[in-house]
Protein backbone atom coordinates (compact mmCIF):
# COMPACT_ATOMS: atom_id res chain seq x y z
CA UNK A 1 0.00 0.00 0.00
CA UNK A 2 1.35 3.40 -0.95
CA UNK A 3 1.62 6.18 1.59
CA UNK A 4 -0.26 9.45 1.20
CA UNK A 5 3.04 11.13 0.37
CA UNK A 6 3.81 8.63 -2.40
CA UNK A 7 0.34 9.03 -3.88
CA UNK A 8 0.60 12.81 -3.68
CA UNK A 9 3.99 12.77 -5.36
CA UNK A 10 2.77 10.47 -8.16
CA UNK A 11 -0.29 12.64 -8.80
CA UNK A 12 1.84 15.80 -8.86
CA UNK A 13 3.90 14.32 -11.72
CA UNK A 14 0.86 13.96 -14.00
CA UNK A 15 0.85 16.68 -16.65
CA UNK A 16 -1.89 17.95 -18.93
CA UNK A 17 0.14 17.41 -22.08
CA UNK A 18 3.06 15.33 -23.27
CA UNK A 19 1.82 12.07 -21.78
CA UNK A 20 2.87 8.71 -23.15
CA UNK A 21 -0.50 8.16 -24.82
CA UNK A 22 -0.33 11.58 -26.45
CA UNK A 23 3.17 10.94 -27.74
CA UNK A 24 2.24 7.52 -29.11
CA UNK A 25 -0.84 8.78 -30.94
CA UNK A 26 1.06 11.84 -32.19
CA UNK A 27 3.79 9.66 -33.68
CA UNK A 28 1.21 7.44 -35.38
CA UNK A 29 -0.69 10.44 -36.77
CA UNK A 30 2.53 11.98 -38.09
CA UNK A 31 3.63 8.68 -39.65
CA UNK A 32 0.28 8.44 -41.43
CA UNK A 33 1.00 11.81 -43.06
CA UNK A 34 -1.50 13.79 -41.03
CA UNK A 35 -0.44 17.21 -39.76
CA UNK A 36 -2.09 18.64 -36.70
CA UNK A 37 -2.06 21.31 -34.00
CA UNK A 38 -1.29 20.18 -30.46
CA UNK A 39 -3.22 21.51 -27.47
CA UNK A 40 -5.23 23.76 -29.80
CA UNK A 41 -6.53 26.54 -27.54
CA UNK A 42 -8.58 28.35 -30.19
CA UNK A 43 -11.50 25.97 -29.73
CA UNK A 44 -13.42 24.79 -26.71
CA UNK A 45 -11.77 22.04 -24.70
CA UNK A 46 -8.23 22.50 -26.02
CA UNK A 47 -8.05 19.20 -27.94
CA UNK A 48 -4.85 17.18 -27.70
CA UNK A 49 -4.76 17.16 -31.51
CA UNK A 50 -6.74 19.36 -33.87
CA UNK A 51 -6.88 18.96 -37.61
CA UNK A 52 -8.15 22.46 -38.26
CA UNK A 53 -8.93 22.34 -41.99
CA UNK A 54 -11.22 19.31 -41.45
CA UNK A 55 -12.48 20.45 -38.03
CA UNK A 56 -11.54 17.22 -36.28
CA UNK A 57 -10.71 17.36 -32.57
CA UNK A 58 -8.90 14.40 -31.02
CA UNK A 59 -8.66 13.77 -27.28
CA UNK A 60 -6.46 11.20 -25.53
CA UNK A 61 -8.32 10.28 -22.34
CA UNK A 62 -6.82 8.50 -19.36
CA UNK A 63 -9.12 5.87 -17.89
CA UNK A 64 -8.62 7.19 -14.35
CA UNK A 65 -8.75 10.94 -14.94
CA UNK A 66 -11.65 10.83 -17.40
CA UNK A 67 -13.71 8.22 -15.58
CA UNK A 68 -13.87 5.28 -17.93
CA UNK A 69 -17.00 3.23 -17.13
CA UNK A 70 -18.07 5.86 -14.64
CA UNK A 71 -19.76 5.54 -12.09
CA UNK A 72 -19.02 1.79 -11.89
CA UNK A 73 -15.28 2.48 -11.70
CA UNK A 74 -15.83 4.88 -8.78
CA UNK A 75 -15.99 1.89 -6.43
CA UNK A 76 -12.34 1.11 -7.25
CA UNK A 77 -11.20 4.39 -5.71
CA UNK A 78 -10.02 3.50 -2.22
CA UNK A 79 -8.37 6.60 -0.80
CA UNK A 80 -9.60 10.17 -0.48
CA UNK A 81 -12.95 9.29 -2.08
CA UNK A 82 -14.58 12.57 -1.03
CA UNK A 83 -12.04 14.39 -3.22
CA UNK A 84 -11.57 12.05 -6.20
CA UNK A 85 -15.13 10.98 -6.92
CA UNK A 86 -16.53 14.53 -7.33
CA UNK A 87 -13.40 15.61 -9.22
CA UNK A 88 -13.63 12.81 -11.77
CA UNK A 89 -17.41 13.22 -12.03
CA UNK A 90 -16.83 16.89 -12.94
CA UNK A 91 -14.30 15.82 -15.58
CA UNK A 92 -16.80 13.38 -17.09
CA UNK A 93 -19.45 16.12 -17.20
CA UNK A 94 -16.96 18.62 -18.66
CA UNK A 95 -15.96 16.15 -21.39
CA UNK A 96 -19.64 15.75 -22.29
CA UNK A 97 -20.09 19.55 -22.41
CA UNK A 98 -16.95 20.01 -24.54
CA UNK A 99 -18.15 17.36 -27.00
CA UNK A 100 -21.49 19.11 -27.33
CA UNK A 101 -19.96 22.58 -27.74
CA UNK A 102 -17.50 21.40 -30.39
CA UNK A 103 -20.23 19.60 -32.33
CA UNK A 104 -22.30 22.78 -32.30
CA UNK A 105 -19.31 24.60 -33.81
CA UNK A 106 -19.13 22.03 -36.60
CA UNK A 107 -16.25 19.93 -35.24
CA UNK A 108 -16.07 16.15 -35.22
CA UNK A 109 -14.89 14.91 -31.82
CA UNK A 110 -12.86 11.71 -31.50
CA UNK A 111 -11.91 10.43 -28.07
CA UNK A 112 -9.57 7.52 -27.48
CA UNK A 113 -8.97 5.78 -24.17
CA UNK A 114 -5.40 5.25 -23.02
CA UNK A 115 -5.78 1.48 -23.39
CA UNK A 116 -6.88 1.84 -27.03
CA UNK A 117 -3.91 4.03 -27.84
CA UNK A 118 -1.38 1.84 -26.06
CA UNK A 119 -2.77 -1.32 -27.68
CA UNK A 120 -2.66 0.07 -31.21
CA UNK A 121 -1.81 3.71 -31.85
CA UNK A 122 -1.82 2.98 -35.59
CA UNK A 123 -5.43 1.80 -35.45
CA UNK A 124 -6.47 4.98 -33.60
CA UNK A 125 -4.54 7.10 -36.10
CA UNK A 126 -6.26 5.32 -38.98
CA UNK A 127 -9.65 6.23 -37.49
CA UNK A 128 -8.56 9.87 -37.41
CA UNK A 129 -7.25 9.73 -41.00
CA UNK A 130 -10.54 8.19 -42.18
CA UNK A 131 -12.53 10.90 -40.40
CA UNK A 132 -10.39 13.63 -41.97
CA UNK A 133 -10.82 12.13 -45.43
CA UNK A 134 -14.61 11.98 -44.98
CA UNK A 135 -14.69 15.63 -43.93
CA UNK A 136 -12.33 16.97 -46.62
Amino acid sequence: MKTREQISYNMSRVRSSGSLIEKELGKALWASGLRYRKQYARVTGKPDFAIVFARVAVFCDSSFWHGRNWPESAVAIKSNRRFWIPKIARTVARDRDVNKALRQLGWLVLRFWDTQILKSPEHCAQKVVSAVKRRS
